[in-house]
């Protein structure tokens, strides 16, 4: 395929192929394993600290702005994290995109300056480089072209490829379940980190699986810029959901790294890292290190685009549910996100939300406020009427830890 002695039609074939009779685990771990030798991998095993270092994933989400919490989080505490984030193909931008958004960090870094960064800050953020499993990128275009891509499978050997390629011993997943997730569904959610915990752990990593909430936004801004902003918050003390989820993902990669044994002590100890600033100064410095000059300067003149739409509530009643998904769907329109490849995004685009599950709403209350760059960009009309839904009675929201696997 990569030298093209295969066509493209036939390669579409045999992916119409594994779409409609599936993949045993033992060829989900082939294909796995193609992709991973199609190009480089990073190499830490030559480090003091390769057995403890550790890498995450989201499967992504609406306002999943995780890793920039979780990894100044892990960092401060010891753990050396070499992250390398994609950008955003859809609802809201990667990782990538957000931290693009903060004037001058660079997250194309050369691969001498990236373990320069693990080894001096202890934790460093830059784009997927070209050369990691090349031929996933070029199985993902062909996989969008034949409406494949929802296939587990698939998906599984297309994360893992990378991940086994990012040169880490310890592998911790965060797959998302919900409306604003691949899997909306929790079976379908379970299945999908299973396979992935396997493929992991036939490789000979270390694995975790947190299966995860994402039926409701994660925090209150949905963006690039905006997202950044939030997790500064959160990294200051804010508190919420939010927080929560990071802290469980930080001591997942604690337990993983064999810094804590014992998960609630784990649990305990990451969210101290946040209570005595030690990842909010950990998070300056990955800053710094990346070109970002006087980060919390930076951090506070960062902002949202001019133009903006109030979304305001037509009754009264509890928030029984907020469709993360619809909500995910606006902040594309608005610009936050990309619908091809090479649309720009604007990074000040994207939505506040200004409740959550379980809040009483009164007639007129506003729910969310859009921001975009040019008027009308959003109006009413692309706002849905059921995105959030009101009963009179209080229920209680969906958890937000749904399973943790281990293996």
């Amino acid at each position: 395929m990569m030298d093209e002695r295969i066509a493209d039609y036939h390669v579409s074939a045999i992916l119409m192929a594994c779409y409609i009779n599936g993949l045993t685990d033992d060829e989900t771990f082939f294909l796995t394993n193609a992709l991973l030798k199609s190009g480089e991998a990073l190499k830490f095993n030559d480090k003091p600290y390769f057995s403890h270092m550790v890498d995450k994933h989201s499967t992504g989400g609406i306002g999943d702005k995780t890793t920039l919490i979780v990894i100044p989080m892990v960092a401060s505490l010891g753990v050396k994290c070499a992250k390398q984030s994609g950008r955003g193909l859809g609802f809201t931008g990667g990782t990538a995109d957000k931290l693009m958004s903060v004037p001058g960090f660079n997250t194309n870094l050369s691969a001498d300056k990236f373990l320069e960064a693990v080894d001096a800050v202890g934790a460093a953020l830059i784009t997927q480089t070209a050369d990691i499993s090349p031929a996933d990128k070029k199985l993902y275009a062909l996989r969008d072209s034949t409406a494949t891509a929802d296939n587990i499978s698939l998906i599984a050997s297309s994360i893992m490829s990378k991940k086994l390629a990012s040169g880490c011993n310890n592998i911790l997943l965060d797959v998302k379940c919900g409306s604003g997730a691949f899997a909306g569904d929790f079976k379908d959610a379970k299945k999908l980190a299973n396979l992935m915990v396997k493929i992991g752990k036939k490789a000979g990593r270390n694995m975790m699986a947190m299966i995860t909430d994402m039926s409701e936004p994660l925090g209150d801004a949905v963006g690039n810029a905006i997202e950044v902003v939030e997790a500064h918050e959160v990294l200051n003390g804010k508190r919420g959901r939010l927080r929560d989820l990071c802290i469980h993902l930080a001591a997942g990669m604690l337990v993983l790294s064999r810094i804590e044994d014992v998960f609630d002590r784990a649990l305990e100890i990451a969210g101290k890292s946040i209570d005595n600033k030690k990842a909010l100064k950990k998070f300056y410095e990955i800053l710094a290190f990346q070109g970002v000059e006087s980060p919390e300067t930076v951090i506070s003149k960062l902002g949202h685009s001019k133009h903006s739409l109030d979304v305001v509530s037509n009754g009264s009643g509890y928030i029984e549910s907020i469709d993360a998904g619809k909500i995910g769907r606006i902040a594309s329109l608005s610009g936050a996100g990309r619908i091809k490849k090479d649309d720009e995004i604007d990074y000040g685009a994207g939505i506040i939300m200004h409740c959550k599950v379980g809040d009483y709403i009164k007639k007129g209350d506003e729910l969310f406020t859009v921001y975009f760059g040019s008027e009308k960009k959003v109006t009413e009309g692309d706002i849905d009427d059921d995105i959030i839904v009101l009963r009179e009675t209080l229920t209680g929201g969906s958890e937000l830890i749904k399973e943790i696997i281990v293996c």
